[in-house]
């Protein structure tokens, strides 16, 4: 877990259209970036 105030690491991730999207980069070019992650999906129970 990060400490608050650290930056994120500059991640590189599948988009939902299939894309690669670096996060640095979409901070960049949109300056408000929501990354969420879900843990709970595509496991059982």
């Amino acid at each position: 877990m990060l400490p608050v105030g650290a930056l994120a690491p500059d991640l590189k991730l599948p988009s939902t259209s299939g894309e690669d999207v670096c996060l640095s980069e979409a901070f960049a070019r949109h300056r408000a970036t929501v990354l969420a992650f879900y843990v709970f999906d595509f496991t059982p129970g």
